[in-house]
């Protein structure tokens, strides 16, 4: 079920509204079967595998919270194991048997072609990691097993985040799935602020970018450079808007029922560096692989050179995780390299001369500039569909300005985009719900008039699903 599709908009104030008329011990129930029912509207039959994870690290909790430091390190490692192996058969199949087929070509061996074509299950890396967190945090002794089958089962399927996350610890939202949830006509206006701004940068902003994005990754050869620079700037916008705003979808809809889910961005495209921006850009995922990954590899505490492998191989598996192609792998390791290069410069540069205040904001802005068009660049790899479309992307980009089509963009996109430029530069300090709650009410509702009217009016006659369910 998608966020901005008719059924979403019954579901929810349905859910929603009976969670708050059912008395506290049934509510877990509740919310339970609406999330199964939430995901059964993509392909039914796909519950069981999400069942399945659910239950080996639900057992792997309790086991390796019974058992002693070798028994643990055992349980723990057959529950990653087990639940990474769901994800390798679903997302990576077909990935490493294209991969065995090249390789066996060019040694020489005449390896068969299989292609099993499996359907990923929507949503799978994200509740796969939910799962991991929780059985690492069981063997770390942060995190209590948890008994209830029902309130673990909660804690992986709860609907909001279930699909494109925030992928959230046990230690935030289990622990808020059993306290007890009274009616606050705050957190209800909060949250339909959520939603409402959230849908405006998905349908407004970013489904409008989409259209033409398409078109220039499609056919690149058919532009001039012009065009295909406007498609990149287009893109870096598109997957911001979208992801953004599934992410302030998600949290709205938690919070209209009290529930306190974390952040996920923070103004990324204001990051003077890449190291910042992995601080503001898929938050709950960073920390995941800073925490599950680079710690246990040692993080900063060993020698450069195991610390500059650990930094690749963390962008590596992120990069990895976002999909089954090299172009994912390349373009997680292209953003390990410029982030050692930035953090070598920076060294050198302190040793050398130790900069003003001053000096430092005057070059903020620049920083800025130059950290965007960097990773917009590098967003290539990530929206092309294979290596091919991404050497057509770059010739074209490179090519004479006076060769190929200029694409013609209606001016209500331009106003949209600069639209949402404009709320993210003002939501620089504060979040969209809270932002709205210290200006003046005929501001506000002034604001909440034109999102209403973009949404209804300006949306794009093409609706995209969210970029990231294919993750």
């Amino acid at each position: 079920m998608l966020f901005n599709s008719l059924e979403f908009l019954i579901f929810f104030p349905v859910v929603t509204l009976i969670y708050y008329f059912l008395p506290h011990h049934v509510r877990w129930i509740h919310l339970l079967l609406s999330s199964c029912i939430f995901y059964m509207f993509f392909i039914p039959l796909y519950i069981l595998i999400l069942l399945l994870t659910i239950l080996v690290d639900y057992y792997a909790g309790i086991w390796i919270e019974r058992s002693d430091d070798k028994r643990k390190k055992k349980y723990l490692v057959l529950s990653i194991i087990s639940t990474c192996l769901i994800l390798f058969i679903f997302k990576y199949t077909d990935f490493f048997y294209s991969n065995v087929q090249s390789l066996s070509h060019l040694l020489g061996f005449n390896y068969p072609q299989k292609t099993m074509h499996i359907i990923l299950p929507i949503g799978l890396s994200f509740h796969t990691f939910q799962s991991l967190s929780y059985v690492i945090e069981v063997y770390k002794g942060r995190q209590r097993a948890e008994r209830h089958f029902g309130f673990y089962a909660l804690y992986v399927m709860f609907y909001p985040q279930l699909v494109s996350g925030p992928i959230e610890r046990p230690q935030n939202l289990l622990l808020q799935l059993k306290q007890v949830k009274s009616f606050e006509l705050s957190n209800l206006i909060r949250g339909m602020r959520l939603i409402l701004f959230g849908l405006f940068v998905k349908m407004a902003v970013a489904d409008n970018l989409g259209y033409y994005v398409d078109q220039i990754y499609d056919n690149p050869d058919r532009y001039n450079s012009e065009s295909v620079i406007t498609g990149l700037l287009f893109y870096s916008f598109q997957i911001y808007g979208d992801f953004f705003g599934y992410s302030t979808i998600a949290l709205g809809c938690a919070l209209c029922m009290g529930f306190t889910l974390m952040d996920n961005f923070k103004n990324p495209y204001f990051s003077k560096s890449f190291t910042e921006f992995w601080q503001r850009w898929h938050i709950s995922l960073s920390t995941w692989f800073r925490d599950y990954v680079y710690i246990p590899l040692g993080g900063n505490k060993v020698s450069w050179k195991f610390w500059l492998l650990n930094i690749l191989i963390v962008f590596a598996l992120s990069g990895f995780w976002h999909g089954a192609s090299w172009t994912f792998v390349i373009w997680g390791l292209l953003h390990g390299i410029v982030y050692i290069s930035e953090k070598a410069i920076s060294k050198f540069k302190n040793k050398i001369v130790i900069l003003s205040l001053r000096w430092q904001r005057i070059q903020d802005p620049f920083r800025v500039i130059l950290t965007f068009i960097l990773v917009s660049i590098l967003w290539i790899l990530f929206r092309a569909r294979n290596t091919d479309q991404v050497s057509a992307i770059i010739h074209a980009l490179l090519s004479p300005t006076q060769n190929g089509d200029n694409i013609f963009i209606e001016s209500k996109v331009w106003i949209l985009l600069f639209a949402f430029v404009l709320f993210d530069f003002l939501l620089l300090k504060n979040r969209f719900d809270r932002w709205c709650s210290g200006i003046h009410p005929v501001v506000r509702w002034s604001v909440y008039a034109v999102l209403i009217f973009s949404i209804l009016a300006l949306s794009s006659v093409n609706q995209f699903p969210f970029i990231y369910f294919q993750f």
